[in-house]
């Protein structure tokens, strides 16, 4: 893995106010980096924090503690035109094109949009541009004259990549970007952004709660619960050495064509608490099925076992198993 970092998440914490003076944490103590022309992958199940984490990225909400440094300045603290122009950096793929995008504004309007809000082109230059990023997503040209809602899914998405394409920016965030396509679709599209990585040297934030999309194509998988994380390391890793119980519950409720057969397919049991209502101790005690008395009382911390690999569970203990 490349070992410049461009951006690094440093002891972030969310928490959002809730009625009767409780407090929900989203996100606590987050500490992660993102390497050039690399993709970091973050998995969990719905409500882990995931998006809360990648809105305080593209600097949408603000920390409640903790730093965000791009290239060694804390973008947590930028404000108006400064904030504004890191915007061209920064992008963003949604969940959902259709959602997305203005029904009433053609492709063509949709993906030049970024380049004349910063004036980087003139309105005879539209065509011509549009032109060129719908050709750098595989999608043909005439599509420009085209509304969203004549488009598929798979289209719609090319054309939200294309639109994170036009300012050129150093990092893109996807969140759940393939979650609701095909799964022929998918793969077109993880195809589509590991060759404009390669092409581009573009940094990927790929949120994702299916992990055997994410370990297909992420260089470093974060599992996240909760709010917390439990588990980094490299996705190549992340099937044959993950270590955390929740990661590996994760994997082996995974269904595959080239799975083992005889072996059952199991499940998470129960459900996860109440964000409201995180239990003392480990935040997964409750369902952990090699849960001892020290997770009830003391939480965990963030361990390197290996290279590359950290592990926040009290069976590992200075890199070495404790039970």
């Amino acid at each position: 893995m490349s070992d410049q970092v461009i951006l690094t998440a440093e002891h972030i914490t969310k928490k959002f106010s809730e009625s009767k003076g409780q407090f929900l944490t989203a996100c606590d103590d987050i500490n992660l980096n993102v390497y050039k022309g690399k993709t970091l992958g973050i998995v969990g199940e719905s409500g882990c924090g995931k998006s809360t984490f990648v809105k305080l990225m593209v600097n949408v909400l603000e920390p409640t503690e903790g730093s965000i440094l791009y290239h060694g300045e804390d973008i947590t603290k930028l404000k108006g035109e400064k904030l504004r122009r890191l915007r061209q950096k920064i992008q963003m793929v949604f969940q959902d094109p259709g959602t997305a995008f203005y029904p009433k504004m053609k492709v063509m309007d949709i993906v030049t949009e970024p380049l004349m809000n910063f004036r980087r082109i003139r309105k005879s230059e539209k065509e011509e541009k549009a032109k060129e990023l719908l050709r750098m997503v595989e999608l043909p040209e005439e599509y420009i004259y085209r509304f969203p809602h004549n488009m598929s899914g798979g289209q719609r998405q090319r054309v939200g990549i294309a639109r994170a394409l036009a300012l050129e920016p150093e990092i893109i965030v996807c969140d759940e970007a393939t979650s609701a396509l095909d799964v022929t679709v998918q793969d077109s599209i993880m195809e589509l952004l590991a060759r404009l990585q390669k092409e581009k040297g573009i940094s990927f934030v790929f949120i994702c709660h299916d992990l055997s999309l994410v370990q297909a194509f992420a260089h470093q998988v974060a599992v996240m619960y909760l709010g917390n994380l439990v588990e980094i390391l490299p996705g190549e890793q992340v099937r044959s050495h993950a270590q955390h119980p929740y990661t590996q519950a994760l994997l082996e409720a995974v269904f595959s064509v080239q799975m083992d057969f005889t072996k059952e397919i199991t499940s998470i049991e129960s459900e996860a608490p109440s964000p409201l209502h995180i239990p003392a101790g480990c935040p997964f005690q409750t369902r952990c099925r090699e849960c001892r008395e020290i997770c009830k009382i003391e939480k965990p911390k963030m361990i390197e076992v290996s290279p590359g690999h950290k592990v926040a569970c009290h069976k590992w203990k200075s890199g070495q198993e404790k039970w």
